[in-house]
């Protein structure tokens, strides 16, 4: 059974944290898949997000996909650490739920994927119109959103020794870096700069444009297959572990420059990935909320 997760209200202060570091997506990976998974939603499910959201979001998610990241270290949601990532057994390129998600002190169920579970058994009661104080759905439509995008990076499924590339510096053109940052922002930010002069709108354009009418259109529905949503986000972790052992980790060395050759091979990979977390986050959002929610258990 999930372990359910005592949570309080949601503080006003949500969107005025200022906690510059960020862990997973950078801030605009996790406003492009927010800004994605937006534009997907039905009717009613897009009624319940903006319900959901805080009147300061003006029924913007995105605006507050990157709340989990700072409050991570925020005594209140300490706990919520471990849950933004998976740590598998070093070069092993598998990921197994029952071995691999728990936290350092052997705790089940923390970790991205455990969270993704818990979350949206939570969300399931939103139309019940729940009373019950051990959840708040406001934090679980935000910790959803969020870890949707964190499960996703490859690099968030990754190996325990290195803390997913965390432990590996390397140079990014010509500046120190770690492994695990290039995937979280550098090769977001150098996209950014080189090709869409730095305006995040005509990237997500692109990206939309390349699952509507363009290159990935025909897997979106493989995109989407989902019998029991409770068990798929260990189907996006293995893809994340094993995407991260073929291009993450694959060459790189301590200390290793990386630049034209990594980026140009790499950066397709991280643009999908986004838009496959935002494709997936509106699937999700649209059977939570809407007349059918088959495959999915409530929590109890």
């Amino acid at each position: 059974m999930l372990v359910l997760w005592r949570l309080s209200s949601l503080l006003v202060a949500l969107a005025l944290v200022l906690v510059p570091r960020t862990h997973g997506w950078s801030k605009e990976g996790h406003v492009l898949t927010c800004r994605i998974a937006q534009g997907l939603l039905e009717p009613e499910a897009a009624a319940a997000v903006e319900n959901l959201l805080p009147d300061y979001a003006n029924g913007d998610l995105s605006s507050l996909c990157v709340w989990p990241d700072q409050i991570r270290h925020w005594y209140k949601y300490r706990w919520t650490s471990p849950l933004h990532f998976i740590d598998t057994p070093d070069n092993a390129c598998s990921y197994e739920y029952s071995r691999d998600c728990h936290d350092t002190n052997g705790v089940t169920d923390m970790c991205v994927a455990g969270a993704i579970q818990n979350f949206t058994s939570q969300l399931v009661r939103y139309r019940e119109g729940t009373s019950d104080r051990r959840y708040n759905m406001t934090e679980a439509l935000l910790f959803l959103s969020h870890f949707m995008g964190d499960i996703h990076q490859p690099m968030h499924v990754g190996f325990t020794s290195d803390e997913g590339g965390n432990t590996i510096s390397v140079r990014w053109f010509r500046h120190k870096s770690n492994l695990h940052h290039v995937w979280d922002r550098e090769i977001i930010l150098t996209a950014l700069a080189d090709y869409y002069e730095k305006n995040l709108d005509s990237l997500q354009e692109e990206l939309v444009g390349n699952f509507t009418d363009g290159i990935w259109f025909d897997d979106v529905a493989s995109w989407e297959e989902c019998d029991d949503f409770l068990t798929c986000s260990n189907k996006y972790a293995n893809e994340s572990i094993n995407l991260a052992c073929k291009w993450g980790y694959k060459g790189v060395e301590p200390g290793q420059t990386l630049a034209d050759e990594y980026f140009g091979s790499r950066m397709p990979i991280v643009m999908k990935r986004i838009a496959q977390g935002g494709v997936r986050l509106a699937m999700v959002l649209n059977l939570v909320f809407g007349d059918s929610q088959h495959g999915f258990a409530a929590a109890s």
